[in-house]
């Protein structure tokens, strides 16, 4: 009898698991269920539409109907699971009439993603205020943006300023509150969010730190959000407070919930159920350099846990080594990203970090175009091994930081990061690589 694998979310981790697991097992009966009336489509792309970068959501859905036919997956959307039974290995599912089934299974992938935090502001639930989560968030954001002037933008992680950048790139004065000391609270520190801050505010953008957003206000809907006693006008109010691990059904069904509100996993991306794998969002998983519970929240480990749950729950055998929660993005004429630990972290987790940053250029000074880029790299002062980095600059951001993240998952030290032996031409980079220049300043506050 053929396996039957059943996946509970169609998004970046829930297809990658398919995909994995088809790859796997050939001849497995695969059934994706979605509470949406699409497959996979790239929520991280939400915002490029927006801007007008990309020409429409559509572009967005990341596979046609017919490469579900073609793998013989069971696609089944608008269907919603509403419990599950560990030990029957069944999960009760209703369909968009209303119509209850119970579908068996001999693995289970737990890919449920993430829901928006609701915070406790008053009139958050007005007309006029949005969030920017989903394919129909997305058009329902775009329609309003047509016709609005002003906008604020609650929050502000990655997906906040990207949204907060495409407003001001559709000709609209926006605002971002912050209630913590600094943006980009997860991914900087206070002096790299400092140098994202202050390119930002150079194009425009206003952002208030320090405050929470108190109420929305207006009478139909919402006009403006009181921050500090101040009322900071907006046609459109954007909840981007963050996040939480979908992890409901999981819990229902006895599942173990880790310290970080994500279901606990294993290194195979088990759960503490018999065949029972999570992925994506939902799923807690081990930071690499602490060794302690993480949730990243990035499609980028999405679609690796994934790849490790589908292996596994159709008869494989692989490992996920864990997360570095590196992230990256475009603001902007500027990028920003980090991997690793920040400073921030890493006293958190007890660790005594030495930091060398420098600022530089991403080609050589005399050739046109030639972009500032700031570097922090951040050292363990007992092993010397690399645990963090920070990058702010006009291009060549991403591959820096991934560069790092593999030098951090390989254990590099310091040592062996001055004397790397990089690549040097004047359109592209310069003759020292501001990494290794950054990392020899971490060294001499080593000694």
């Amino acid at each position: 009898m053929a396996r039957r694998i059943l996946i509970i979310g169609a998004n970046a981790a829930g297809t990658d698991a398919a995909s994995a697991a088809r790859k796997t097992d050939r001849k497995a009966e695969i059934t994706l269920l979605t509470k949406e009336d699409k497959g996979a489509y790239s929520r991280c792309g939400l915002p490029f539409v927006l801007g007008g970068h990309i020409p429409s959501f559509e572009n967005l859905i990341v596979y046609p109907p017919s490469f579900y036919k073609m793998m013989k997956f069971n696609l089944r959307l608008e269907t919603t699971a509403t419990a599950i039974d560990t030990e029957a290995k069944t999960v009760e599912v209703q369909d968009k009439t209303g119509r209850c089934e119970t579908l068996e299974y001999d693995s289970l992938i737990i890919a449920t993603g993430s829901k928006p935090f609701k915070p406790p502001i008053e009139g958050i639930d007005k007309e006029g205020v949005f969030t920017l989560h989903t394919y129909e968030d997305g058009i329902k954001l775009l329609k309003t943006i047509k016709k609005a002037k002003t906008a604020a933008v609650i929050g502000s992680g990655l997906v906040g300023l990207e949204a907060a950048v495409a407003f001001m790139e559709k000709g609209i004065k926006t605002t971002v509150i912050e209630m913590l000391p600094y943006i980009l609270p997860r991914m900087l520190d206070k002096d790299m969010a400092g140098e994202v801050q202050k390119r930002l505010e150079a194009k425009g953008m206003k952002i208030m730190l320090g405050k929470p957003a108190e109420a929305i206000i207006g009478e139909e809907k919402a006009e403006a959000v009181r921050v500090g006693g101040e009322d900071v006008p907006a046609d459109i109010v954007l909840n981007a407070a963050g996040v939480r691990p979908n992890t409901d059904l999981a819990r229902e069904a006895g599942i173990a919930i880790g310290e970080t509100r994500g279901i606990k996993t294993g290194n195979k991306m088990q759960t503490s159920a018999p065949d029972v794998y999570a992925a994506g969002d939902c799923a807690e998983t081990t930071h690499i350099v602490t060794g302690r519970p993480c949730l990243p929240l990035l499609g980028s480990t999405a679609v690796r846990e994934g790849k490790v749950a589908g292996i596994n729950a159709a008869g494989g055998y692989t490992l996920f080594p864990g997360a570095l929660c590196s992230a990256v993005s475009q603001l902007m004429d500027f990028e920003v990203g980090a991997t690793g630990l920040t400073e921030y972290l890493a006293s958190k987790f007890g660790l005594e970090v030495a930091v060398g940053r420098i600022s530089g250029l991403t080609r050589a000074a005399y050739y046109p175009g030639a972009k500032p880029i700031r570097v922090k790299i951040l050292i363990e002062k007992e092993s010397k091994r690399i645990v963090g980095a920070q990058m702010v600059g006009g291009e060549e951001v991403t591959q820096r930081i991934n560069a790092l993240s593999l030098a951090i998952q390989k254990r590099m030290t310091v040592y062996e990061l001055i004397k790397a032996d990089t690549c040097y031409a004047p359109p592209v980079c310069e003759t020292w690589e501001p990494m290794v220049l950054a990392a020899e300043m971490a060294l001499r506050r080593l000694k």
